[in-house]
């Protein structure tokens, strides 16, 4: 391979990239501002390059939402530091198609987050600061799908506020170019269930 073999490759994969995030734009274009927060996830469920692999929906109490790396500490693997809420947990995990990366339908949907007048980042990381990949498949979603390399792991939480609160966690594994997973916990904070 010459070197303007390998300079077109970088620059199909940024034209290819730039496509995908226009493409996620047009499609989610219908006033973000006043969309919620379960209508932007439905909004993902139906975009053509997702296919939905697992969807559900669960009453939750005391769900701890990770705000720092998996570690391990004295033989058990936790949050280095994290929250914990009641209410409803909304759960998608959906197979990123097409030639598509989940890192760029991931940077699609957070950049419409973050378009949100009441959002704010409570925590990012990326590739091996997120921890061990195999925990985060594993033990925090219960989706072993989404086990993948832990340099192409991403993963945000977001606090979202409109009429109630909510968090949106956002999580991108990638162990194949044909395997591209994204996740996506949406928690309706109520913290008065019983």
């Amino acid at each position: 391979m010459t070197g303007s073999d390998t300079r077109f490759g970088r620059i199909s994969r940024r034209i290819a990239g730039s496509v995908i995030v226009a493409a996620w734009a047009l499609f989610v274009a219908t006033g973000v501002l006043a969309v919620t927060p379960e209508a932007l996830l439905q909004q993902l469920d139906e975009f053509p390059h997702a296919r939905e692999v697992a969807q559900s929906e669960v009453v939750v109490i005391d769900h701890e939402v990770g705000l720092g790396a998996m570690q391990k500490v004295r033989g058990a693997w936790r949050f280095k530091k994290s929250e914990r809420h009641s209410g409803t947990l909304l759960r998608y995990t959906w197979q990123i198609i097409d030639g598509f990366t989940s890192l760029e339908v991931m940077q699609g949907l957070t950049e419409k987050v973050e378009q949100l007048e009441s959002s704010s980042l409570l925590f990012a990381c990326q590739g091996r600061a997120c921890g061990n990949g195999a925990q985060w498949a594993n033990r925090v979603f219960n989706q072993r799908i989404l086990y993948g390399r832990d340099d192409l792991q991403y993963y945000r939480v977001y606090a979202l506020q409109t009429d109630v609160e909510y968090r949106l966690v956002v999580y991108s594994s990638a162990r194949t170019a044909d395997r591209q997973y994204l996740h996506v916990d949406l928690l309706r904070i109520t913290d008065d269930v019983d």
